[in-house]
């Protein structure tokens, strides 16, 4: 992995587990593996600069990782809970710690670091704009697809909040038993 890809991911792995303020570059330094003059070669933004990155680079997998969960199979709210198992699942066993990183740092920096929450805006649009494509093509209409894909990413970064303070996975199940019976109600008639 190169320099630039190594800093990016941990700074990313921070991110995710204690947000942008907590994360700071000397942290990003050492779980890199990578000395500070190789940082600031890369990154001459500093700590922003490289969690605009991250968020962008991380957002970009996390899409990949959850349309490949919803693509699988031809049933559609059964695919959605079995994303939301995973998460659970995936929560639990790292000790409470897996958190989308582009959530955690939207809900922290929203109004402290504007450059921050654009790019967190724009990682979500994409996301919704990813995840309509995926549901129009299983037959959904415009407007419901945008309509169950915004309320899913809602659902699944707010169980995300909750089972981390719960330490419960609990709100992640709940939460895509919910949006399956949502997914189900909109899309009557729609193929799965």
């Amino acid at each position: 992995m190169q320099t630039d890809e190594r800093i990016t991911v941990a700074m990313g792995e921070l991110l995710r587990r204690q947000g942008y303020a907590a994360t700071g570059i000397k942290k990003v330094i050492d779980a890199a593996g990578v000395p500070n003059g190789s940082l600031y070669h890369h990154f001459p933004g500093g700590k922003r600069e490289i969690a605009e990155k991250s968020l962008r680079t991380m957002g970009a997998a996390y899409a990949e990782l959850v349309g490949g969960l919803l693509a699988e199979g031809d049933d559609l709210p059964a695919a959605i809970e079995r994303a939301f198992d995973a998460a659970a699942t995936d929560i639990e066993t790292t000790g409470w710690a897996n958190m989308c990183p582009v959530g955690t740092v939207a809900g922290e920096v929203a109004d402290a670091e504007p450059e921050l929450r654009s790019v967190a805006a724009e990682v979500f649009t994409s996301w919704i704009d990813g995840g309509t494509q995926l549901a129009m093509l299983r037959g959904y209409s415009a407007d419901d697809a945008r309509s169950l894909c915004i309320a899913l990413l809602a659902a699944l970064e707010g169980a995300f909040v909750m089972a981390r303070t719960l330490r419960s996975a609990e709100p992640l199940r709940s939460a895509g038993r919910a949006m399956a019976a949502y997914a189900t109600s909109v899309g009557s008639g729609v193929r799965r």
